[in-house]
């Protein structure tokens, strides 16, 4: 198989719809659990994932390997699931019950599931907490695709995760 670069190049030259699934089956895979933590369900991950794509026809040709390509992608992708969330409201997500402990000592109601507590956060913070903690860029990374500094996004980390335990631990809001 081709590696990112040709297939990039052969779609371009082409535009062939071989080299377009080629790209598409690589980088779906790795983007679309993103997209759900930012998007809020499933529904509305695969309309931003959409949506990338079709950013991507139109705007390939102008990527100039400056980064990674994936890197390229999920910058797209953090804007459609922003301008989803802005036109649109959250979807709300139910406490999962089904992963209560009857002999726990926390009150059931009080219980929340992670994808809870991160639907919970802020737009920004949940996008660098998951760019960060979950796929691994650095906070200069983030800066550089949500149009921030590195130390914003530190910031922006650290209170996420003390959102995350508060909400995690039983609490409102810290």
């Amino acid at each position: 198989m081709p590696d990112e670069r040709e297939l990039v190049e052969r779609f371009l030259r082409n535009r062939d719809e071989e080299s377009f699934l080629l790209l598409y089956r690589l980088f779906t895979p790795l983007l679309y659990p993103l997209a759900v933590h930012l998007a809020g369900d499933a529904s509305a991950a695969e309309e931003a994932v959409q949506e990338l794509w079709v950013r991507v026809v139109r705007k390939l040709s102008d990527f100039r390997w400056e980064s990674q390509l994936r890197t390229w992608l999920t910058g797209i992708l953090i804007r459609c699931c922003a301008e989803k969330n802005r036109t649109g409201t959250r979807p709300y997500i139910e406490i999962n019950e089904e992963l209560e402990d009857p002999k726990s000592t926390f009150d059931p109601e009080l219980r929340i599931d992670l994808q809870s507590a991160l639907a919970m956060l802020p737009d920004r913070q949940r996008a660098v907490f998951l760019l960060h903690d979950l796929e691994g860029y650095t906070h200069e990374e983030i800066g550089a695709l949500l149009g921030i500094e590195s130390g914003t996004s530190k910031s922006q980390l650290f209170h996420a995760r003390k959102l995350l335990r508060s909400y995690l631990s039983g609490g409102k809001h810290v």
